[in-house]
């Protein structure tokens, strides 16, 4: 293990990004203790780490048996199981009262930890106001697919003291990503540009300017994204998308409006990859 690196690391909610930033750990050789809410999706987080430490095993990427980094796992429907963490991330939805409440309830359960939300746009002046120790509270964004995933943005709020954000940044290089640093500012860095371009992506085909492939093929081939901007929100989630560009909307004005488009997708249940059906067929 990293000496960088926390021993023991909580992760609150065990979904989709949860899943991806308990492996993250659990590849470099920290323990993990991840919290649900009931059995049931306990071991659906259970099972989504299991698959994804199989996934890097066959790409060549662990360094132990599967079953090894497995071993450092604990899934748990009860909140005290984060005592002793040195570290816990909040990985639950987009939700900003979800977020302060779980939040509340980790620095109680885990008095001495470092705390981190996931969120990829709220406001962590305001997820902090709840909190006993904001000094001890910044942002770690990770980017989905985690696991292979490079970046991760470090939001610091007002309160953060600033030496937890050269601990954070140690953090994120022992996990083998590279790690940027912003304010607490909507939308951060990344999800504010990603979201822009996804937005006008969207008008351009509502207008019938260029296919979704066409117009996805314009960024990958002429400004070497890795994925184009419609393609990428299938990725990400659809509903992901819109709660962001609405948040932005209300934060930075108009030029964020969600286009009908997106409304529309998301009401019919077209959310992406997830649900099979977005801008794209999956």
């Amino acid at each position: 293990m990293n000496a960088d690196l926390p021993r023991i690391v909580g992760v609150y909610g065990g979904g989709r990004m949860g899943a991806g930033i308990a492996h993250a750990f659990l590849v470099a050789g920290s323990s993990v203790v991840v919290v649900e809410n009931d059995d049931e999706t306990a071991a659906a987080a259970r099972a989504r780490v299991d698959g994804s430490l199989a996934k890097a095993a066959e790409r060549g990427t662990l360094g132990e048996p599967p079953g090894t980094a497995l071993s450092r796992l604990r899934t748990t429907t009860d909140p005290a199981g984060l005592a002793g963490c040195e570290l816990v991330i909040e990985a639950v939805p987009e939700d900003a009262a979800l977020k302060a409440e779980v939040l509340a309830v980790a620095e109680k359960r885990a008095p001495g930890a470092v705390l981190a939300t996931n969120t990829s746009s709220l406001s962590l002046t305001g997820l902090a106001a709840g909190l006993a120790a904001p000094g001890r509270f910044l942002g770690l964004h990770f980017f989905n697919p985690v696991p292979v995933s490079d970046l991760v943005e470090i939001v610091a709020a007002p309160a953060t003291e600033p030496v937890l954000l050269t601990q954070a940044r140690s953090w994120v290089t022992a996990l083998g990503k590279t790690p940027i640093t912003v304010t607490d500012s909507p939308g951060f860095a990344s999800s504010r540009l990603g979201v822009c371009l996804a937005l006008e992506a969207m008008r351009m085909l509502e207008e019938g300017v260029a296919s979704a492939a066409d117009i996805d093929t314009a960024m990958t081939l002429g400004y070497r994204h890795p994925a184009g901007p419609l393609r990428t929100t299938d990725i990400v989630g659809l509903d992901v998308r819109l709660a962001i560009a609405e948040h932005l909307a209300r934060e930075l004005g108009p030029r964020f409006e969600p286009p009908r488009i997106l409304r529309d997708l998301v009401a019919a249940g077209h959310l992406g990859r997830k649900t099979g059906q977005g801008f794209y067929t999956w």
